[in-house]
């Protein structure tokens, strides 16, 4: 309602006793009449674009470097994903170690803010609290280069955790999304793979690359808050390109095509679709470029990715936000090699974090942490040291805000 604008009167319309009636004449004026109004009430012009995408800003607040550290026998390091619980104020991190040095685990940790300043709220200290193995439905740990743990979310009760596997492609064995005690680490049940993720060495091969399967792992509902939400989504996204996908064009390590899958879960667990996401092209120099992390961070289909290089010039790390709104289902495309007609799914860069000028390590693992002073959201980046005395594992705290 516009109740300052004056409503213009049209002119009457001439009876049609008035033989110089022009109806022509009489609509020109007609309009040039409401003209005014007409320009008042114009909508602003949004596009495409605007209407798909969140309008976020994320501001860096620092960095935490966790000691190099052994606990309860096992050493801290190899951190390739975290997930915040609210209800408990921990975040669970998984190791990517797939035996060598301990049984495949998972450590909660302690994280606690400097919040002197509350508007830029610092880490000030990161414990670790405890390690839970990984054992499968037998309550047995996984045998020694069975597993490769790269992705973890808690799921809305807040009493167990999704745990995704890149399997061992070299020895031919599938990657998994498992559900876990979060307690007790015991399996629980399984979520059903296509046939197109196994690996296969025939010619062509088929599957996901070797230590390129599930990197990628999230929910779209934050765990363990007040109130349980279930059913719930999960997605799960491959590191780089299935074996098939691989276009001479597009190699492995390049402007890869990878698969996300949308899982529906209660009491069962569905494969709802799946969706191309497109990497963008590696920095030059780069020798591995794959995607990390993705995040939902709403029920909407909005999420947030990492992708991550290391090459001559060290690592580069570029963090998106995308939609998966009007992206194709791809469930049944055996190979993307011929793309006629697919619609990918839709991004756009939040942060390149080579403008944050500090060094940046492994940067593998995102999560929605705790809320910051003043009542935002904090995001929080965590890196794999790759068991490296070279490397560090790296904490990052952001604010995420929607403008």
């Amino acid at each position: 309602m516009f109740p300052h604008l004056p409503i213009p009167v049209p002119p009457s319309p001439p009876t049609v006793s008035d033989r110089r009636f022009n109806p022509l004449a009489w609509l020109i004026t007609l309009a040039i009449a409401l003209m005014p109004l007409l320009t008042a009430c114009t909508l602003p012009q949004v596009s495409a674009e605007e209407r798909l995408f969140l309008n976020l800003s994320l501001d860096f607040l620092g960095e935490y470097t966790l000691p190099k550290q052994k606990f309860q026998g096992t050493p801290v390091g190899g951190l390739s994903a975290i997930t915040y619980d609210r209800k408990r104020d921990r975040i669970y991190a998984i190791s990517d170690d797939r035996g060598d040095l301990a049984p495949s685990r998972f450590y909660t940790l302690k994280l606690s803010l400097d919040a002197a300043d509350p508007k830029a709220p610092k880490l000030k200290r990161i414990e670790v609290e405890g390690a839970t193995t990984l054992t499968d439905e037998t309550g047995q740990p996984y045998a020694k280069g069975s597993v490769d743990p790269e992705g973890i979310a808690l799921a809305p009760l807040g009493m167990t955790v999704f745990i995704s596997s890149e399997g061992v492609a070299s020895k031919g064995i599938a990657p998994f999304v498992r559900e876990f005690d979060l307690k007790t680490g015991q399996g629980k049940r399984s979520l059903s793979i296509p046939e197109h993720y196994t690996p296969i060495k025939d010619n062509p091969p088929q599957g996901v690359g070797d230590n390129l399967g599930f990197e990628a792992l999230t929910l779209n509902v934050q765990g363990g808050n007040s109130v349980a939400i279930e059913p719930f989504r999960l997605f799960t996204a491959t590191e780089s390109a299935l074996m098939q996908d691989v276009d001479p064009e597009h190699p492995q390590q390049g402007a890869s095509r990878n698969r996300m899958l949308h899982y529906y879960i209660d009491s069962r667990t569905l494969l709802v679709s799946e969706h191309l996401y497109p990497m963008d092209p590696p920095p030059d120099g780069a020798m591995y470029h794959g995607l990390t992390e993705i995040l939902a961070i709403d029920q909407g289909g909005h999420f947030l990715s990492l992708e991550r290089s290391f090459g001559i010039n060290g690592f580069a790390v570029k963090l998106f936000q995308f939609a998966s709104g009007g992206a194709t289902d791809t469930s049944n495309f055996a190979s993307f090699k011929v793309l006629q007609g697919v619609q990918p799914i839709r991004k756009q860069l939040l942060r390149d974090l080579s403008e944050l000028n500090i060094a940046i390590d492994n940067l593998e693992g995102m999560t929605l942490g705790p809320q910051l002073p003043d009542g935002s959201q904090s995001l929080l980046l965590v890196s794999d040291d790759n068991f490296n005395q070279q490397q560090i594992t790296q904490f990052l705290l952001f604010r995420l805000r929607g403008k």
